[in-house]
């Protein structure tokens, strides 16, 4: 690892990064490492039975009893979530990729994994899920600590946000959340990132970006968050359009912008393993959406029901426009378009019924298709894989659709075709906000890992292959 010679404009970057930095340590210094009072010792007769661990006006949410069947469907979604990573987006990504870099693809979706789990444990769940200042949250949970249980007695402390189940699998839950959303934005830098580079970008980005937007939309007091009756402005957002998706995809055109286009490019290596990791990613998304109810109920059962209309509308769709468009359908197209419903129903997904679900779906598949061809040529940057196309522009007409047709009856908030027009000026306003947070801070992170390290690999290992090159391997 060679460093590089500071320019004026680089220490500019690292200058305001600093700043942030000092920002975000002001803004969690007051509880900083709080120690969690023990709770009192309780009577024979209560010891003897614990209560059912509830929300609500009353909640019981010391010494109390996880709701087990809760638990299990959350176990379950938690698995099913993190497969969509490993091996789903890897495999995904693998097969859009030239043969000489799938190896690449593929360790940087593991590594990724890696990453992102141990800063997750250091303090970015932490920051994002637990109580702080309308920005960021504090650090009570940094290292984990305080998550207090009585396995033996079967008694816990669950996260307010997640009362009927252990803070364990709301953790764990959330940090699949936190491990794809950066492995998404590595499918517009494909074939020409330095790996050590990759690294250092996305931990930073996870700290910086990550957990401070989950924080605003999905935090106990965040300025976004619908749930919290002191938001300034309340967006809906069940599984991730905006904090999941509207976030790399953004974050991925930036490293398209920062690292410039590919020297040449080639076609899919192997649809195969496209069609694999795309089948994968829809099973898996059913913990993702119907997951994030985080109870084993009727709101799980819709969001999977619309989650799976969605989906299917989007990619036949996208098959149906390619062919019109092109005069043949493809496998990876019809892949893709797949994810492009998965992508734009995330949000809307414990807000809307199924005809929405079904418009939903089709606008997605029109418009991330022109969003992966007409607008990328439009504008000429290199999105190896269309993170910004399906993931950003996708997130965006989720959001913004949720606004229009969210049902009371379902999520608790009604849309513009209930009579709520404010909502859709809500979601445009989340997505603005964290559209412009997420360029500026990700613009910043790439610009000092360029100056100090460099971002992109030289144009011979870029000739020969990142697998050879990087990691001393090949693709048989």
């Amino acid at each position: 690892m060679t460093f590089k010679k500071p320019t004026r404009a680089g220490l500019m970057a690292l200058a305001l990064g600093v700043l942030f930095a000092l920002f975000l340590s002001i803004s969690i210094i007051d509880r900083s490492y709080a120690e969690e009072a023990a709770p009192a010792a309780a009577p024979a007769a209560e010891a003897a039975s614990p209560p059912a661990c509830v929300g609500g006006t009353t909640p019981v949410l010391e010494n109390c009893t996880p709701n087990s069947g809760d638990t299990a469907w959350m176990l379950t979604s938690m698995a099913l979530v993190l497969m969509m990573t490993i091996p789903g987006l890897g495999l995904f990504y693998g097969g859009m990729v030239r043969k000489k870099n799938v190896g690449d693809t593929v360790m940087t979706s593991f590594a990724i994994t890696c990453l992102v789990s141990i800063l997750w444990l250091i303090c970015t769940y932490s920051l994002a899920f637990r109580a702080g200042t309308p920005f960021i949250g504090g650090l009570d949970r940094a290292f984990l600590q305080g998550i207090v249980s009585d396995i033996s007695k079967g008694i816990g402390n669950p996260n307010p946000l997640a009362p009927t189940i252990p803070e364990t699998v709301y953790l764990c839950f959330q940090l699949t959340f936190a491990i794809i959303t950066p492995a998404l934005i590595a499918g517009a830098f494909a074939e020409r990132m330095k790996f050590s580079a990759m690294l250092w970008f996305i931990g930073l980005w996870a700290i910086f970006v990550y957990s401070p937007i989950a924080h605003w939309v999905w935090g106990p007091d965040g300025f976004l968050a619908s749930g919290n009756a002191d938001a300034w402005v309340k967006v809906l957002d069940f599984a991730g359009g905006t904090v999941v998706h509207i976030n790399s995809g953004v974050a991925g055109l930036m490293a398209c912008l920062v690292l410039g286009k590919r020297k040449d490019t080639g076609p899919a290596h192997n649809m195969v393993l496209t069609f694999i990791g795309a089948s994968l990613l829809w099973v898996g998304w059913f913990g993702f959406n119907a997951g994030s109810a985080v109870s084993a109920g009727m709101q799980a059962g819709m969001a999977m029901t619309v989650t799976h209309m969605a989906t299917a509308a989007a990619a036949f769709t996208w098959m149906l426009v390619e062919w019109m468009m092109r005069g043949k359908p493809t496998v990876v197209g019809i892949c893709t378009g797949a994810v492009a419903g998965l992508v734009a129903i995330t949000p809307a997904s414990g807000f809307v019924g199924p005809l929405g679900s079904l418009c939903i779906g089709i606008a997605a598949g029109v418009l991330c298709y022109w969003g992966c061809t007409g607008l990328k040529h439009m504008l000429g940057y290199d999105d190896a894989l269309d993170a910004f196309g399906v993931h950003a522009v996708g997130g965006a007409v989720g959001a913004l659709l949720t606004g229009v047709f969210a049902v009371e009856q379902y999520g608790g908030t009604a849309g513009l075709i209930e009579g709520n027009a404010m909502q859709v000026v809500n979601q445009i306003e989340g997505i603005v906000i964290v559209f412009v947070y997420d360029a500026i801070v990700s613009l910043i992170i790439l610009k000092i890992i360029d100056i100090f390290i460099g971002l992109r690999v030289s144009d011979e290992v870029e000739r020969e292959g990142l697998d050879l090159a990087l990691h001393g391997e090949t693709v048989h």
